[in-house]
């Protein structure tokens, strides 16, 4: 199994992104993902919406993970955004969003999903890792960030 720094890649790391709302972040995840890795953006917007139906993938902190099944896939796919603003995302702390992991996985990786989300969860309730992400001003520095964390984290 992967770890999320192995996973994730600078071209997935978008920094300061404007977006009006919920609606229009998994908009813009489901555009990047069809301009970067060629899938059908219509499905992964369709995936994230129906998971987003479902409940909220705002943890609290400032921190959501929207995650969906993508049955078009063949490798589990992360992206990191960072708002600015923050927006609003049904968290249950009532706090906007302003860093967000995207899972997306292929239909039959349910356990190695399963892990990732728990982990991803485990490292941005790190209150010092979420300073030290904030303070990154290049993909390349978070992704930095992400391989630095113990491998007991990922």
């Amino acid at each position: 199994m992967k770890s999320v720094a192995e996973l994730l890649a600078p071209r997935d790391i978008l920094l300061d992104i404007t977006v009006a709302d919920k609606a229009g972040l998994l908009e813009k995840i489901a555009e990047h993902m069809e301009w970067v890795h060629g899938l059908p953006r219509e499905a992964v917007l369709r995936s994230l919406l129906h998971r987003e139906q479902i409940g909220s993938t705002a943890l609290g902190q400032g921190i959501a993970i929207p995650h969906a099944r993508i049955p078009e896939l063949n490798r589990i796919q992360l992206a990191y955004l960072r708002l600015k603003p923050p927006i609003a995302f049904d968290a249950p702390d009532g706090k906007p969003v302003s860093d967000v992991l995207v899972i997306l996985v292929p239909r039959q990786a349910s356990e190695e999903h399963l892990r990732i989300l728990a982990d991803t969860s485990q490292v941005f309730s790190d209150a010092r890792f979420r300073e030290q992400l904030h303070r990154c001003v290049q993909p390349d520095e978070v992704k930095q960030l992400f391989d630095a964390r113990p491998r007991s984290f990922f």
